[in-house]
């Protein structure tokens, strides 16, 4: 990409709104029934947070993991101290999913059953989560709750599961993404956490990259409080028209996505606009888009034209660049848990317990 011809689009993109009051908002936390999706939000649910020792059931309900990533998910959890029980249909294979829905859908529940196993991590995303949402046993989960992290296609779940049962979630690194200095310590302070409250703010080496799309703006300025909701746009868009469709009223929502051409995102977001009334959300977090770009030909506006034209006309708080998504410094975020967006620092301050003691 042009760097200096993306700086002067993106300066006469914000500049169109120079004259727009920065906006103050407060999430309104909602137990009430959501007019789009009838979906009533449950009572709050915590798991118990992590220590050294612990036994974590591997899974991988979406896409088949090779041999060499698989061992590299292993090698990640013990290198956490933690140990790890292989899902009994976890080397399953059918085509472009790790086994049939029954297969992957066993492990899942198989873990949250099993009283050995203290948490549920994901060794990879990959397409085939969605598939799974009809059968969850929702009250199988409610009344084992567990942390259940993962990224990309696994938002299907983290997603459904907190909207269903009320169980914080977390969008996280994989078991077989790579953990730099970064991901590893932003993973145990929210993972290992006893802490009531938790800052959050970008990678210094994303900001270092020279790529556009590592670097954050400010789409709306503001702060906005609610509970954290979103993951992988892709998927969020799936979702919609479905029972487990986005809630985001009055939630700060989070998004993220890779190697999607802006027009493509663009569709994504109207798409929720339209389908799970995106606008009554208290604010949108954006983390970094990796590749989203357009062919150098593409009669196109890029990335930061489209989410401007998307999320400014709500009139709510939006950032772009956090450390979230696909990406080699990621953070781990409580899907599900209070917090509060700072669009001028760029921050996101936990502001409840996510974990049990």
């Amino acid at each position: 990409m042009n760097r200096r011809f993306f700086t002067q689009r993106l300066a006469v993109a914000l500049g169109a709104g120079t004259f727009l009051p920065a906006c103050q908002a407060n999430a309104r936390e909602t137990s009430s029934t959501d007019s789009q999706n009838r979906l009533t939000q449950p009572a709050i649910l915590r798991a118990k947070s992590l220590r050294k020792g612990d036994t974590v059931g591997l899974i991988t309900p979406g896409s088949y993991i090779p041999d060499r990533d698989l061992a590299k998910a292993i090698k990640n959890m013990e290198s956490l101290g933690l140990k790890v029980k292989p899902g009994k249909n976890l080397r399953a294979l059918r085509g472009f999913t790790a086994g049939t829905d029954s297969e992957r859908l066993e492990d899942l529940h198989g873990m949250f059953a099993d009283p050995e196993v203290d948490a549920v991590w994901c060794a990879r995303g990959g397409y085939g989560c969605t598939r799974l949402l009809p059968d969850i046993d929702f009250d199988l989960i409610r009344n084992n709750p567990k942390i259940l992290i993962g990224y990309s296609d696994i938002t299907a779940l983290t997603t459904a599961i907190f909207q269903q049962t009320g169980l914080i979630c977390f969008h996280g690194p994989v078991a077989a993404s790579t953990f730099t200095e970064y991901t590893r310590a932003q993973l145990k302070r929210v993972l290992f956490s006893t802490a009531d409250i938790l800052f959050i703010t970008p990678s210094a080496k994303n900001k270092e990259k020279t790529d556009d799309l590592y670097q954050p703006f400010s789409i709306r300025n503001g702060q906005a409080t609610g509970r954290l909701l979103g993951g992988n746009l892709s998927l969020l868009a799936a979702m919609a028209g479905t029972p487990y469709a986005l809630q985001p009223s009055g939630k700060i929502i989070f998004m993220e996505d890779i190697e999607e051409k802006p027009y493509r995102i663009d569709r994504m977001l109207t798409q929720l606009r339209q389908s799970s009334a995106l606008d009554e959300a208290a604010g949108f977090a954006l983390g970094i888009f990796a590749g989203c770009v357009a062919e150098p030909d593409d009669r196109s506006l890029n990335l930061a034209e489209t989410v401007l034209g998307q999320l400014r006309p709500s009139g709510k708080p939006a950032v772009y660049g956090l450390s979230v998504g696909h990406i080699s410094h990621q953070c781990t975020l409580p899907v599900g848990v209070r917090a509060t967006l700072d669009v001028a620092e760029r921050s996101i301050t936990l502001l409840e317990p996510w974990l049990e003691k």
